[in-house]
């Protein structure tokens, strides 16, 4: 794009009626987000507080939380501004790099519960092993690939793009999502490879790999005591419960982004607000009240504050 690529200016056009609305929607989001940082980092907090939190699958826990801060954060200052902005533009630099830490940290949280699928693994179905499997330094490995390999990933696309011509300056979206591609004359082949290569080692491999791994818990759970298969409902299922928010609404952003979607302009605000609102808050209301030793330590920090 040459010398105009910073002052190229992209027009966020998925908002309704936002003139009208603009302190309304301020308003809640700006509650929302802080409910979102309040509610993960207290949780993170207490696993960080509480030595006999200091376990591999809490360990995992905290980082996922943390990201779910980081996703959000990519997101919510810039609707923020656009919300008391009498235009909702950004420059097309500012929404490739949107674009870039958005689906980085989407890729991260896919891995991360792919680690914490193996770790409920070993836990339950080889507990002998399980201290020299889940060592620390092996989680250390797992944080870290979990938060590298995604941006590894995404960067080629992102980097691909900024010589893409655009066509169109109307992103029908709130936020630089897959959607910046209908923005281009014409779609690079080696973003559309690294697109499928992204998806399948960041979203496809990582369910597949979970869904076996928990297959495997079933069964062994099922052929056990009812002692194991306790173990296996409270640690498990909240896992599970994320993974199935969290791919849902995974695909829908692949479907309508790829897809010229016929979907109403409000339904498609709400769907696509649903990734960024209901997820972060979803995982600190399942691992705060699902998960025994954490719900334990948060009735105490909340009796603690009251009196």
């Amino acid at each position: 794009m040459g010398d105009d690529f910073n002052a190229t200016y992209v027009t966020l056009a998925g908002y309704v009626e936002v003139v009208k609305y603009r302190y309304v929607y301020f308003v809640m989001m700006i509650a929302v987000y802080f409910l979102i940082i309040i509610s993960n980092l207290t949780i993170v907090y207490l696993i960080w507080t509480h030595k006999n939190l200091h376990e591999p699958m809490y360990i995992f826990i905290a980082a996922l939380l943390l990201n779910s801060v980081l996703y959000s954060t990519s997101v919510y200052p810039k609707l923020l501004i656009d919300f008391i902005s009498e235009k909702q533009i950004i420059p097309y630099s500012a929404c490739l790099f949107q674009f870039f830490i958005f689906y980085s940290l989407g890729g991260t949280e896919f891995l991360l519960l792919t680690a914490m699928a193996y770790d409920r693994y070993v836990s339950i179905c080889k507990p002998l092993q399980y201290p020299t499997t889940m060592r620390k330094n092996t989680v250390c490995v797992f944080l870290v690939l979990s938060w590298i390999v995604p941006p590894c990933h995404i960067a080629v696309q992102t980097i691909e793009s900024t010589k893409a011509k655009l066509c169109s300056f109307n992103l029908k979206s709130v936020f630089c999502n897959n959607r910046i591609y209908s923005l281009q004359c014409q779609i690079s082949r080696l973003i559309n490879i690294f697109g499928v290569v992204s998806l399948t080692n960041l979203v496809i491999l990582p369910l597949f790999f979970i869904v076996f791994t928990y297959a495997i818990i079933l069964v062994a759970s099922y052929r056990s005591c009812k002692q194991v298969k306790k173990k296996a409902v409270e640690t498990c299922l909240p896992h599970l419960s994320v993974l199935i928010s969290f791919a849902c609404l995974t695909l829908y952003d692949v479907i309508t982004a790829r897809l010229e979607s016929d979907l109403p302009k409000t339904a498609r605000l709400i769907m696509t607000s649903q990734i960024v609102l209901y997820h972060p808050l979803f995982n600190p209301f399942i691992y705060g009240l699902k998960m025994k030793e954490i719900s334990k330590h948060l009735k105490r920090l909340f009796h603690l504050l009251e009196m």
